[in-house]
């Protein structure tokens, strides 16, 4: 059983959530920070342009 939330129509809109849309729920430090699921699909390209080289390899590390 889940509870329902109204965000406000301009949230919904600027964030492009739909009804019905799960959310995670995160609690910290007196506040609650709804985050929208996605499908992974959604987050292709996401770190395009992200540089991939110059990190140490995991056997380098302390």
């Amino acid at each position: 059983m889940g509870y329902q939330v109204v965000i406000p129509k301009e949230v919904r809109e600027q964030m492009g959530l739909k009804p019905g849309q799960e959310m995670q729920v995160i609690s910290k430090g007196g506040l609650v920070i709804l985050v929208p699921e996605r499908p992974i699909s959604s987050m292709r390209g996401f770190a395009r342009g992200i540089r991939t080289t110059g990190f140490r390899e995991k056997k380098d590390r302390f």
